[in-house]
This record gives structure tokens, C-alpha cells and sequence, in this order.
């Protein structure tokens, strides 16, 4: 990497501890600023990195960009839930397109699909019951389309064979499992936390994955 994108990197990184600082103090403030922010400067690193697919990384661009809406939506004292989750799903896709572009082996793609197909047993589907028995079961279908395209994301980026996509889209697929988990089944303390940690590690590592 260039010296600007190791800078752009460390700037990320403090912007993104700074959420974390804000979220676990409970500072809405600084987390109205660190969290769009942090996903910004992620933006601006994708864009000086040196790739070998430019048309790779326009996707994880638009997808990065649909994140950080993503987020907004989701941080803001009115529920916008089902709209955060609409703009996560377009990132997804977004994500997803751009994996296919870099290129996904059969074999490799095999792998990932059990692989998903095993953390929605185990995870998805208690998710999926607890959103039909809870307050809001027409969520089970909007759940579940994302749940789909996460899944999807996760199996594709096994399919590249690159380690820090398949790291960035397994701790995505953590957050997101986090998020629901807290939303529908049960909230622990310490699960805010660990989303927002588990989430800019996942972007972080899909963004550094343009270099692979």
C-alpha cells in the first residue's frame, strides 16, 4: 500500500475506536460523528488503493457508500430499522457482484454455500422464529431476504479464496447475527459492543481485500 492508504488506514482505525469509545459510554454525539465518519474514511481508502479490477472495487465502493447509510439509518432516535436493513441488503448485493467480478471458484463456492447453510441452521432460523413470535412478525420475510443475501455474501467470498474477504464478510455475517439477536431473541450489555467492533473489522477487511 501507498503511504496515503497506510494514513487513510490509521485514520479509520482511530475514528472507529472512537465509535467504540462513544458506544460503550453511551456518547450519541461522538457516535453520530464517529460512525458515518469511520465508514468515509474506509470509503476514501478503497479509492487510493492500487487494484487490480477497477470494476471491483467501483462495487465495494457502492457498497461501502450504501453501509454508511446503512448505519446512519440504524444510529437515529426514530426506528428506521426496516430502512437500515433495506440499504445493508443493497450493500450486500453490491458486495456480492463485486466478489463475482474478482472471480469465485466452483470448488471454493461449494464450501462456502455448507458453510452458510450451517451458521443459518444453528443461528438464522432462531432468529427467524423469534421475529415470527415477537411484536413484528412481518419482519420474518424482510429477515429473511437478508439473511439470503449475507449468506450469499459469505459464500461467495469463500468462493474467491481471498482470506480477508472471507474474514470481512464471516464478521459481517457476526454483526449482523449480533443486531438480530439483540433486536428479536434476547439483549445482552455487551452486544453493542461487539456489533460495532465485529462490523468495522468486517469493512475493514473487505475493503483491504481490494489489494489482494
Amino acid at each position: 500500500m501507498s503511504t496515503g492508504a497506510w494514513v487513510l488506514l490509521g485514520v479509520a482505525a482511530l475514528v472507529a475506536v472512537g465509535d467504540w469509545m462513544a458506544v460503550h459510554l453511551e456518547r450519541k454525539p461522538l457516535e453520530y460523528v464517529c460512525k458515518p465518519l469511520t465508514m468515509v474514511v474506509l470509503i476514501g481508502l478503497a479509492l487510493s488503493l492500487d487494484v487490480d479490477s477497477t470494476s471491483v472495487r467501483a462495487w465495494f465502493v457502492a457498497a461501502l457508500v450504501l453501509s454508511m447509510l446503512g448505519d446512519i439509518f440504524l444510529m437515529l432516535p426514530r426506528d428506521l430499522f426496516v430502512a437500515g436493513l433495506a440499504s445493508f441488503l443493497v450493500a450486500h448485493l453490491a458486495f456480492i457482484v463485486g466478489l463475482w467480478v474478482d472471480g469465485v471458484a466452483t470448488g471454493r463456492l461449494a464450501i462456502g454455500v455448507a458453510f452458510a447453510v450451517v451458521a443459518v441452521a444453528i443461528v438464522g432460523l432462531r432468529i427467524i422464529r423469534a421475529v415470527r413470535a415477537g411484536e413484528q412478525p412481518e419482519l420474518a420475510l424482510p429477515v429473511i431476504a437478508y439473511m439470503t443475501a449475507i449468506s450469499t455474501m459469505v459464500a461467495s467470498a469463500i468462493g474467491t479464496g481471498e482470506a480477508l474477504a472471507i474474514a470481512g464478510a464471516a464478521l459481517f455475517f457476526c454483526s449482523d447475527a449480533l443486531i438480530a439477536w439483540e433486536r428479536f431473541v434476547r439483549s445482552q450489555p455487551w452486544h453493542r459492543l461487539a456489533i460495532i467492533v465485529t462490523y468495522h473489522a468486517a469493512q475493514a477487511g473487505l475493503t483491504l481485500s481490494l489489494i489482494s
